[in-house]
């Protein structure tokens, strides 16, 4: 009789976010939030959502200058494929308590949406990619904090305040490392 083994799957993480430990110290990634669009056993993608680059579509891309997604705010969204666009939009859903998020829009339905009532629209240069099994391998070693999007979390702050406010809303602990300066012999 043959033994049956059950296979316990990671649940997905797409549509929360990583959060950097306090520890981590590749630039990359130090400091970080990363908005999860996909996750399966074959890998995972996410965009940085607190690394602005300070410029707007317009400034990208001629195309973009006089219509409706001139204003838009760029991010660098991680290592993988720096070149690359890729158009976010997402929108907290007060009555159901959902988050509802789009990722890799195309320009023209990006459009649509500008000025739609609570919705968000990005820009993201390159993304954040792991390979099967990596991101599971670093989440055991604590490399990453998993935590579900909160309401308008995501437009309370910017850069690196945004990772301090959503980490140290998690733990105490966690908001003393989160303060913590770059350099500790300056504190």
């Amino acid at each position: 009789m043959r033994e049956r083994r059950t296979v316990r799957k990671t649940p997905s993480l797409a549509g929360q976010l990583l959060l950097a430990h306090p520890v981590m110290r590749d630039p990359n990634f130090k400091r970080t939030v990363i908005l999860m669009s996909a996750h399966s056993d074959e890998g995972a993608m996410g965009v940085v959502l607190n690394r602005p680059l300070g410029k707007q579509l317009a400034e990208l891309n001629q195309e973009f200058a006089h219509g409706p997604l001139a204003g838009v705010p760029i991010y660098s969204g991680g290592p993988v494929a720096p070149e690359q666009l890729i158009i976010v939009s997402w929108q907290w859903l007060k009555e159901e308590s959902a988050f509802q998020l789009h990722f890799g829009i195309e320009p023209e339905k990006a459009a649509e949406l500008v000025g739609t009532p609570g919705v968000i629209l990005r820009a993201f240069l390159g993304y954040s990619g792991w390979g099967k099994g990596q991101l599971e391998n670093e989440m055991k070693h604590d490399t990453w904090l998993v935590t579900p999007v909160e309401g308008e979390q995501l437009e309370e702050a910017d850069g690196v305040a945004l990772w301090r406010n959503i980490l140290g809303s998690l733990d105490p602990e966690l908001r003393f490392l989160a303060n913590e300066p770059d350099d500790p012999t300056v504190n």
